[in-house]
């Protein structure tokens, strides 16, 4: 995955890891002539002060690019994550409108608006735009991610924990890097945080994965879970409910 799409999973919306690796950045790049650079010269730049953190240099570049060509999409796209990594979303969400009215089968900058609006709380228009990016782009883990994410922030589990699955089955490494400051930590509540964790549980539970499953299932116990005995009702723990690691993680109801 291209570092172009956000990606909810990670930190308030971190960027999907860059194919081609963070770049160095060049000695005194702040100082060259941008007029006098081609846009492709104007676009490296960019990306190497992306790499280094340097957003307000990077915006400086995508735009003189931009004052060159003003159709290129994906020029606009990294203009948007470059203003987002400033806080601007007002900016960085037209900038990726922009780039879908250059290419509307666009899926990264559908996707990046979906990411502004989900980090606005906006979450019907949030789930509106990740299924575009889903439809555009069905392969993609990272959009069904995001989808799920927006689902489960409007309390539509079912809905959520299909989008969960179908990550995983795209890639099965999804969510084993997601943490406390991951989707848990934009989640206001401790309940509401180990409801999450107990759906990604489902989730992995039903792939068959116990290891997940029981990863998901501690947090969700951490956060104070009350309904932990129901992996000994839902179908999705089914296969797993025998298992002497799990129930040793929630111990099996005692028969009367």
């Amino acid at each position: 995955m291209r570092n172009t799409t956000l990606k909810i999973m990670q930190l308030a919306l971190l960027l999907t890891v860059s194919k081609y690796g963070a770049a160095e950045p060049t000695p005194d790049q702040g100082t060259m002539n941008m007029n006098g650079m081609t846009v492709a010269q104007l676009e490296k730049a960019g990306d190497e002060a992306r790499a280094a953190k340097d957003y307000t240099l990077a915006i400086q570049y995508f735009q003189t690019a931009l004052s060159k060509d003003r159709k290129n999409a994906v020029l606009y796209n990294k203009l948007g994550l470059s203003e987002l990594r400033k806080d601007d979303l007002a900016g960085a969400r037209m900038h990726f409108e922009r780039a879908i009215k250059q290419n509307s089968k666009y899926a990264e900058a559908v996707n990046n608006i979906g990411a502004v609006d989900y980090m606005r709380k906006n979450y019907g228009s949030a789930a509106k735009y990740f299924k575009r990016a889903v439809a555009l782009s069905e392969t993609d883990a990272t959009y069904h991610v995001n989808l799920g994410a927006a689902w489960f922030s409007q309390k539509k589990m079912e809905r959520a924990i299909a989008e969960y699955t179908r990550a995983m089955e795209l890639d099965p490494d999804a969510f084993r890097h997601d943490s406390r400051t991951g989707i848990a930590a934009q989640i206001s509540s401790p309940e509401e945080r180990a409801q999450y964790s107990y759906l990604l549980a489902k989730a992995y539970a039903k792939r068959g994965d116990l290891d997940g499953c029981l990863q998901c299932l501690k947090r969700a116990k951490e956060d104070g879970y009350r309904n932990l005995a129901n992996v000994y009702k839902d179908e999705e723990f089914s296969r797993l409910r025998e298992n002497p690691r799990l129930q040793e993680v929630v111990p099996p109801p005692i028969a009367k």
